[in-house]
């Protein structure tokens, strides 16, 4: 039986995602229609498409992370690759995707959380790699600093902190999905490197 405070987590994600999909479509609908009387040139136009594309890539991202997950239903590695190069194709932060096979949604829902778990421990930037298949992943983060903070990794274990942040909602949430799995996060620290594996 799912955890109630993940299925309450899970419906307010789903939610929000779900209102936010629509009007974040009809922005990209529209420069559509600009586009069909010339090239997006404009460096404000370009602005407007290319923050359109990132809301969009994390909508996606956010609503298998966040929202309702199914064990039957499956993802193939090109469409979980492809929401991650829109969420991390720029920026400080990367992704190398290295996953194959179709992979339950519940899974990619840990990989995702995973993810965010690793960007926000690396507070510089540096490269997030996700190896592996259905059932087995490993997940590493690599750069200049390497930052698990006290609170998080006692969240990674399971216990919940007073006073947990916002931005670190997700080292709450991971444990509790992958215990309905049967699973837990193992997680290797060095100076320059932060795996979790599950």
């Amino acid at each position: 039986m799912p955890h109630p405070d993940l299925t309450l987590a899970a419906l307010v994600g789903s939610r929000i995602c779900h209102d936010l999909i629509s009007p974040v479509g009809a922005i990209h609908n529209g420069l559509e229609l600009i586009a069909m009387g010339g090239p997006i040139a404009t460096p404000e136009l370009r602005l407007i498409s290319d923050s359109v594309d990132n809301a969009s890539a994390r909508i996606k991202f956010f609503r298998v992370a966040f929202g309702m997950t199914s064990a039957e239903q499956m993802i193939g590695a090109p469409e979980i690759g492809a929401v991650i190069d829109g969420i991390y194709g720029e920026g400080r932060h990367k992704a190398d995707w290295q996953g194959t096979g179709d992979v339950p949604r519940a899974e990619v829902q840990a990989i995702y959380l995973a993810m965010l778990c690793l960007e926000t421990a690396l507070p510089q930037g540096g490269l997030i790699t996700v190896t592996g298949h259905a059932g087995a992943w490993a997940l590493t983060a690599t750069g200049p600093r390497i930052a698990l903070t006290p609170d998080a990794r006692t969240a990674l274990d399971g216990n919940i902190p007073t006073g947990l942040r916002p931005a670190h909602v997700q080292y709450a949430l991971l444990p509790l999905c992958l215990a309905e799995a049967g699973k837990t996060a193992r997680i290797e620290q060095s100076d320059d490197a932060l795996t979790l594996s599950f």
